[in-house]
């Protein structure tokens, strides 16, 4: 009666801290209410100890029932029952207040992993149909100036990427020899478009292909160097790609010979470049470095610093 008691008065405490999270919280109202339950409940505990005789032997033979109660009602026992039951009452809110606090962490990180997958497909479907609108109108310009096996090829080459991509349910990061495939396929798309007017270089170590990178990277970035520097080429531009890995750190650049100038977001430049840097802030936080700006030798440069994470497979 003296221990069992208080191990009952826990158990129903958690339970119903668990349903009604306001039993257990330390606001005011919660409190006063505890209080007087402790209150309450201690007076009862009290009576049942004096109900089963619990005092000392000489009170047992010549005292009533009704002056056992009375000396078990005193100030220092009711005191320490009041106690114990705030004791229980405190330990289970903290542990409580821990365990919500646990639950709503996780969903919060499980509502931004969401929303972050969410923006990335968003971000994705921006770029891929920005591509697709652009390489279908160069089939047609080939086909309508009797260009068919050009066009063919450029079918050819649009079709691996759309196999490539679509098999991408979900974002992720590619090793760099699968996201160079994808560039070269575009590539090959923009050389049949400006035949001589467009020289391309790859500079790729062997140590970096491996490498993992977010999927779709570098094509926005090679179709900005073109559309927006070697398309304004009267001669011949040049598209420079490398990558190399450097430690821990794996570095990307891509570089025209165009006039080094780029039109404004406003005018309808800047989704690529803007999509890129949200992608990688998705993927790394603050553990990436983008750098976009013109060259002084002439022309304009993307350069990406990512951290080096090898493919497992």
């Amino acid at each position: 009666m003296l221990w069992l008691w208080w191990g009952c008065i826990a158990s129903g405490m958690w339970k119903l801290s668990t349903r009604l999270p306001f039993a257990s919280n330390f606001s005011l109202k919660t409190i006063s209410i505890q209080l007087f339950a402790g209150s309450a409940l201690g007076i009862v505990h009290l009576l049942l100890l004096g109900s089963v005789g619990f005092t000392n032997s000489a009170w047992r033979a010549h005292a009533s029932a009704l002056s056992i109660w009375t000396s078990l009602l005193n100030i220092n026992r009711f005191g320490i029952e009041v106690l114990l039951y705030g004791f229980l009452f405190g330990i289970i809110g903290i542990v409580q207040f821990q365990i919500r606090a646990q639950q709503d962490a996780l969903k919060s990180m499980e509502l931004r992993k969401q929303l972050s997958a969410a923006h990335l497909r968003a971000l994705q479907m921006q770029l891929e149909p920005h591509f697709l609108f652009n390489t279908l109108n160069a089939i047609t310009t080939l086909v309508e100036f009797g260009r068919q096996k050009e066009a063919l090829a450029t079918l050819s080459h649009l079709n691996a990427m759309l196999r490539s991509t679509l098999q991408r349910t979900t974002p992720e990061k590619v090793p760099l020899s699968q996201e160079l495939e994808m560039m070269e396929n575009y590539l090959a798309i923009e050389q049949v478009r400006f035949a001589d007017r467009l020289r391309i270089e790859i500079k790729v170590e062997p140590g970096a292909l491996d490498g993992l990178v977010p999927c779709f990277l570098l094509q926005p970035i090679v179709e900005n160097a073109i559309r927006h520097g070697i398309a304004n080429c009267e001669s011949e531009g040049v598209v420079e790609a490398s990558a190399r890995r450097d430690g821990a750190i794996l570095l990307l650049r891509v570089r025209d010979s165009g006039s080094g100038l780029r039109m404004s977001p406003q005018n309808g430049h800047g989704i690529g470049l803007n999509n890129t840097r949200d992608r990688l802030a998705h993927f790394y936080r603050d553990g990436y470095s983008m750098k976009a700006q013109p060259v002084e030798s002439g022309g304009f440069e993307v350069a990406i610093s990512i951290p080096y994470e090898r493919c497992l497979r």
